[in-house]
């Protein structure tokens, strides 16, 4: 879910903050079917088997740190119920991966470093940013952040050489949220001469990271064969 920075807060009225539009819905609907995927997988399998733990670190900082102003800053009911459940299902994620089925947790295999992502986001927030406060470096480090995190995941895949079906799922639906949001931004771009040149920067990496595993979907999941990225 898209949530505005510090200065954009102050800049505009909450309505215009929270101006829907097909394609942020969408993606929004779709974020909210990978995680809900990721946590049946989980549950029903009682198994985290082919999932990066260190990703869902990622994500999970990602949500803490974006969505500070949840005691301070009010959207919308819709805005401040998708900020609690972000964050409550990562934690979630993180308590089932790490303790409730932590013995089929593959930490071998799981072994990409978290530093390669988190220091350079940390020092490109304190770089580049709309402006030089507390509250808004954690915003921009989000966003850097959520746009490589999933790169332990992909790592994962290519160690191990493939992924349940139903990953696979959750991993697209996680890049269609993404590929939606740049529509999103489009859209405002000319339906409210509205532009935030990181967040579209920071969309169109993540979603190139997803380019391989895009093609691979279509062509081997929709057909109903198990997926692998090249090593």
């Amino acid at each position: 879910i898209w949530a505005p920075s510090q200065k954009q807060t102050q800049q505009h009225s909450s309505p215009q903050l929270d101006k829907m539009n097909i394609f942020r819905l969408v993606g929004d609907m779709s974020h909210l079917g990978a995680i809900i995927l990721l946590l049946l997988k989980m549950w029903k399998s009682r198994s985290v088997s082919g999932i990066s733990g260190k990703s869902q670190m990622c994500f999970c900082l990602v949500f803490i740190t974006r969505y500070l102003d949840l005691f301070t800053t009010f959207v919308s009911l819709y805005n401040t119920l998708m900020k609690v459940f972000f964050i409550g299902s990562s934690v979630a994620t993180l308590y089932l991966m790490y303790f409730k089925f932590k013995a089929t947790y593959d930490s071998n295999h799981d072994s990409f470093r978290l530093e390669f992502t988190v220091i350079p986001c940390a020092l490109l927030a304190l770089i580049v940013n709309h402006e030089f406060s507390v509250l808004e470096i954690l915003w921009t480090f989000s966003i850097y952040l959520e746009s490589v995190a999933i790169l332990p995941q992909l790592f994962l895949i290519t160690k191990t050489g493939e992924a349940e079906t139903i990953t696979s799922h959750y991993l697209f639906a996680l890049g269609a949220y993404r590929g939606l949001y740049i529509l999103n931004w489009i859209y405002r771009y000319y339906a409210e001469n509205f532009f935030d040149l990181i967040a579209i920067v920071a969309g169109c990496v993540q979603t190139c990271l997803y380019g391989d595993f895009f093609y691979l979907y279509v062509t081997k999941v929709l057909k109903g064969r198990s997926i692998s990225l090249p090593a």
